[in-house]
């Protein structure tokens, strides 16, 4: 499995959020087995997206795509997002 974390500033969280909404079936298509939003506690259009992939091919298809660079745009995201691509290890609920 591998997790992808990407934080990027957008020019409106509402907005966003409803076209992040709205792709979801895309990103199930691309392989997403499950993910969180979450916002900056200072800055609320400061947003990181935390998927996680049933294998490694699967999260570098998506982070690569141009449909997502696309939706990305589209969506208002302001400047170069930072991703970080991780292989899953260990995970321990508590």
């Amino acid at each position: 499995m591998a997790t992808t974390i990407v934080k990027h500033e957008v020019q409106n969280f509402d907005t966003w959020k409803r076209g992040y909404d709205d792709f979801t079936p895309y990103r199930k298509e691309a392989g997403i087995i499950g993910a969180s939003v979450h916002r900056d506690s200072e800055n609320p259009n400061m947003v990181i997206v935390v998927h996680h992939y049933g294998s490694m091919a699967e999260a570098q298809a998506f982070i690569g795509s141009e449909d997502l660079k696309e939706k990305m745009q589209e969506l208002g995201v302001v400047g170069r997002p930072e991703i970080w691509l991780a292989e899953d290890i260990e995970s321990t609920p508590f």
